[in-house]
């Protein structure tokens, strides 16, 4: 339940909140006042304050009071341009969003219903808050991480040691990467690697061609092309007009999709996308970032040895699935995959010994679905089997 309140003397502002279809706005030229009519009377009630911006030691003032006595409000700043210095002072004191002071009622309705339908999310709502589904490891997993990471450490130093000796002999830069990764519940934490490629391998990423990439599709993708023909000057306006600058129509069944510099139909805006979600993991193929020692410690795995540490301080765990860089893991938040959000993040997995383990190639929609599927099904006996499979399974037959 949502009520909109108007701090601020402009008879224009005034004018146009009055006509806000379905909604009484209350409106006072005092914060205290403000201040009491968000008084909740019923559980979860909220309100939208709009504060017509004046002077400014007044407005933080205003703002300020209403941020300490109110914790259910959404604060819009209703104001003309600003510079950077001044968004940043009234973002600081704890205005949520703006609008300009030439809103027309339409606009203002649409700021009103955006925040309404996203009422559990943009207010501060303990009860909404205890709903959100987290995923917490249990108990003997985590004793498990502690017990396996540290005792794998202590046997496994002579390695990191001379490991490390070999990466700083054979080209300069330190010895561990990191890399910001996704992990459990979306978190993101420093994932530690020794390093397998030269220094400007984040760099070159971008100049692999596409077939390298083991996730891509193998067949060949057709360009979309824009449409060439510019629009004249006054079908611009006219589109501008008529509110139409994000779609028109061309013809009874096609929708095209017009940005500032694109106009592409809705129907390859789609695929597209569609095929940018399945094509999110990146892996390449005889990747010519690697160096000599990377190539080795690769192959044996050794260059994940670092992320016993990760293990060790709770950022994943032995058994899992992959933390994913941020790239990839920005296209899994679609329904369909982010579950694999839901379940612990792995240094081994149910997919590194499904397929990886046989030396063939997998599919990024099949990666999901394991990823899935050990998040559902995951416990103590499919743990132990997945590590005793991934240590026959740990010399990668592909040279990835």
């Amino acid at each position: 339940m949502i009520g909109v309140v108007y701090l601020g003397n402009n008879p224009k502002t005034q004018e146009r909140l009055k006509y806000i279809p379905g909604q009484m706005v209350r409106m006072t030229n005092a914060y205290k006042d403000a201040a009491s009519i968000c008084v909740p009377h019923v559980p979860n009630e909220h309100f939208i304050v709009f504060i017509e911006r004046n002077v400014r030691n007044e407005d933080i003032t205003a703002i300020t009071y209403l941020r300490k006595k109110c914790h259910n409000v959404y604060i819009i700043l209703i104001t003309d341009n600003m510079s950077t210095e001044e968004r940043n002072i009234y973002m600081k004191c704890g205005i949520n969003d703006t609008i300009a002071n030439t809103a027309s009622v339409t606009e203002l309705n649409k700021k009103i219903q955006f925040i309404s339908d996203r009422e559990n999310i943009l207010f501060d709502n303990e009860a909404f808050k205890h709903k959100i589904l987290k995923f917490k490891i249990p108990l003997w997993k985590r004793l498990f991480d502690i017990i396996f990471s540290g005792l794998a450490i202590i046997i496994l130093s002579p390695i990191f040691i001379i490991t490390a000796i070999a990466i700083k002999v054979e080209s300069k830069g330190p010895v561990l990467f990191k890399s910001k990764r996704v992990g459990t519940n979306y978190t993101i934490f420093d994932f530690l690697k020794f390093r397998s490629m030269y220094t400007d391998a984040e760099d070159r990423l971008k100049e692999l061609s596409k077939e390298h990439n083991q996730y891509a599709d193998n067949h060949e993708e057709e360009e979309h092309k824009t449409v060439t023909a510019p629009l004249g000057a006054e079908a611009e306006q006219d589109m501008l007009d008529t509110g139409m600058e994000s779609m028109m129509m061309i013809g009874d069944e096609e929708i095209m999709l017009v940005g500032d510099d694109f106009v592409m139909a809705e129907s390859d805006f789609s695929k597209k996308k569609e095929e940018d979600i399945n094509n999110a993991f990146v892996k390449i193929e005889n990747d010519p970032r690697i160096t000599k020692v990377g190539r080795f410690i690769r192959k044996y795995s050794i260059d994940e040895l670092p992320q016993l540490i990760n293990i060790l301080r709770g950022d994943m765990s032995i058994v899992g699935n992959r933390p994913l860089p941020l790239y990839e893991a920005e296209k899994l938040t679609v329904d369909s995959s982010i579950d694999r959000f839901m379940a612990p993040a792995g240094l081994t997995g149910l997919w590194q010994v499904e397929e990886r383990g046989k030396g063939g190639n997998m599919s990024a929609e099949e990666r999901k679905q394991l990823d899935i599927t050990y998040g559902q099904t995951y416990n103590f006996m499919l743990d132990m089997k997945i590590i005793l499979r991934t240590l026959t399974a740990f010399v990668q037959k592909e040279n990835v």
